[in-house]
């Protein structure tokens, strides 16, 4: 049963091309699925979460981790009698506008494109990329998803001014998005605070004593896994800390969301939009471990020396292609080159990047700058 606050698929705003209803799977479940579908989805599978495939191929990535943030969505929406189905859309969709190599390579964009006055958004991007560039439908250009799920692409991890963005003015920019869209900025931390705890204390980067001390949710869940399990090996007891670190967020994030709502008043969807604020939270006893484990990792993970090599390499490799398209535009694919009709070159060859695997850059790179340097 949908709390009275949670979006009703009956009452969505809809798709920008209509289409006839299907005759067992509601809107939001058809969007689920054309995600799933969507060329854009499969490529997660080999662009980098943290750690790239050149140092273990068992870590994390894009794609691993999106089914992680839409498998602790799905608990969380069920808990607080929220619209599963739209929160498991919008979890599976949250990263599909990433670029190749991670954080490094979305910094490499962004700072190629500004040098032409523009930017990249990853959120932005992954709009232009359901409803222009994934092209499997001979009714409708892009996925054609509906509203909500549109919506939540570009304002579920933050508010964009409208003054800034008339371009995006149907999607309510002076309003909060639902709470299943709310949802998933905090269950994507969750997801990789823990998923990156638990990496980086693999790949040995991160010393079993350094997370304790500096993770103090970890370190009282340790402590509870050595008292009950003082005969296991440490990685045993790791893992018994890090489940029982993910249940303690998931379960404040339910409770005190639960909590605020209560307190909100708010008995519909569009009592949530005109909110001051956003509704979904950890307490702030929470909150603040949840920045502690975020600054915790940052310090000694993202920004590690061991880590710092592989991080430069892509931005390099993401600068040199970029800047050699902007150099020679005749050398894009075709299709690329016909977008120029309508997009700035810098632009075109942004979304060109943006949508490349790891993999994929890595082999242009080594065929049209490597082979041209070493000549």
């Amino acid at each position: 049963m949908l709390a009275s606050y949670a979006v009703r698929v009956e009452s969505s705003l809809g798709r920008r091309y209509p289409e006839a209803p299907h005759p067992y799977r509601d809107d939001f479940q058809r969007d689920r699925d054309r995600i799933i579908h969507a060329r854009a989805f499969r490529r997660l599978e080999n662009k980098t979460q943290v750690f790239t495939r050149r140092l273990s191929d068992h870590f994390r990535t894009r794609l691993t981790h999106t089914i992680e943030v839409a498998q602790i969505s799905r608990t969380i929406a069920a808990a607080l009698h929220l619209n599963e189905s739209l929160v498991e859309t919008l979890a599976l969709v949250h990263d599909i506008g990433h670029p190749p190599f991670g954080h490094s390579g979305e910094h490499a964009l962004d700072e190629a494109m500004r040098e032409h006055g523009e930017s990249f958004d990853h959120n932005l991007h992954a709009l232009r990329i359901v409803e222009q560039f994934e092209q499997r439908y001979a009714s409708h250009p892009g996925l054609n998803l509906t509203f909500e799920v549109r919506e939540g692409i570009i304002k579920h991890s933050h508010d964009y001014a409208p003054a800034d963005y008339p371009e995006l003015a149907e999607y309510l920019l002076d309003k909060r998005p639902p709470l299943e869209a709310q949802l998933i900025d905090h269950t994507d931390e969750i997801a990789y605070n823990t998923a990156d705890l638990d990496d980086g204390y693999e790949a040995g980067l991160l010393k079993l004593d350094d997370i304790r001390q500096g993770v103090s949710l970890f370190d009282r869940y340790y402590r509870e896994a050595e008292r009950e399990f003082p005969a296991v090996r440490d990685k045993l007891k790791f893992n018994e800390a890090l489940k029982r670190m993910l249940n303690h967020l998931v379960s404040d994030l339910i409770t005190h969301t639960a909590h605020r709502i209560q307190s909100s008043g708010v008995q519909t969807v569009e009592d949530v939009r005109c909110y001051p604020e956003r509704l979904a939270a950890f307490s702030p006893a929470t909150d603040a471990q949840r920045a502690e484990a975020k600054q915790f990792l940052y310090c000694n993970l993202y920004q590690s020396a061991p880590l710092r090599p592989q991080k430069a390499d892509g931005e390099k490799i993401v600068f040199d292609l970029f800047r050699h398209w902007i150099a020679n535009p005749a050398a894009l694919p075709a299709s690329y080159q016909r977008k120029m009709e309508t997009d700035t070159p810098a632009r075109v060859i942004c979304d060109y990047i943006a949508g490349m695997t790891d993999n994929y850059i890595l082999d242009l790179h080594k065929k049209l700058i490597s082979r041209v340097v070493t000549k």
